[in-house]
């Protein structure tokens, strides 16, 4: 067995027991494997695993990947800050953005989206622990932003994303994944009909489970310590 087969095979064994203990499907929760700075050779690798949707953080990196791969049947999610003048590749090829934080990125995206393929499906990112340096509305200030979503016909809002300050805690962890999935019930109970939170990663995944996660987003327990850009 191949060390992505092996890891990935113990991360769903992970995702597994954190669903079992929230009492959960483990089936409700979805791997999204981070594969940014590697090669594609790596990413075939992994769908020969049967692992079929990967995430992505650098457009040019993303765009020429899928390129490679269009012969494989890939879920793309992009994961990474957008900068507005980047928006078109994103919105001509993902079939997922994780990371819409602001109007004119959202307003772009939905321009730019082709009219031969389905509305791209996004999350709000929310800044959960406060970081100055993290992009992402505050916590309260989402529904703004999903007004303006919801008004735009080529995007469909599907929930709200995080990527807390790394810590060891696990009350912690918990406590800023249980941000977000308060975040969305307040959008649900505003009316909209949100089905995903994408939260946590390798080293806190678990607890984001516990908190409700649907979507996790794992690199380096999967493909190894990130290769250097």
């Amino acid at each position: 067995m191949t060390s992505i087969a092996a890891n990935l095979q113990a991360v769903r064994r992970r995702i597994e027991r954190a669903a079992r203990e929230a009492g959960r499907a483990p089936d409700g929760v979805q791997l999204i494997a981070v594969s940014k700075t590697w090669p594609a050779e790596r990413v075939a690798e992994a769908h020969a695993c049967g692992q079929r949707a990967f995430g992505e953080n650098q457009v040019q990196e993303g765009v020429e990947k899928i390129g490679r791969l269009t012969h494989l049947a890939i879920e793309w999610h992009f994961i990474g800050p957008i900068q507005s003048n980047k928006t078109r590749p994103i919105s001509e090829h993902f079939q997922w953005v994780h990371s819409v934080e602001r109007e004119k990125v959202a307003v772009r995206l939905d321009d730019a989206r082709p009219a031969h393929l389905p509305p791209l499906d996004v999350c709000i990112q929310v800044n959960v622990s406060g970081e100055g340096s993290k992009s992402g509305v505050e916590p309260g200030q989402e529904a703004e932003l999903a007004r303006i979503i919801a008004g735009l016909p080529r995007l469909r809002l599907r929930g709200l994303m995080a990527i807390p300050e790394p810590t060891a805690d696990r009350r912690l962890q918990r406590q800023r994944f249980a941000l977000l999935r308060d975040a969305k019930d307040r959008l649900a109970a505003a009316g909209y009909a949100l089905d995903t939170l994408s939260m946590g990663m390798s080293d806190d995944f678990e607890a984001a489970i516990l908190e409700g996660a649907t979507m996790v987003r794992v690199g380096t327990a999967i493909f190894g310590q990130r290769q250097k850009a």
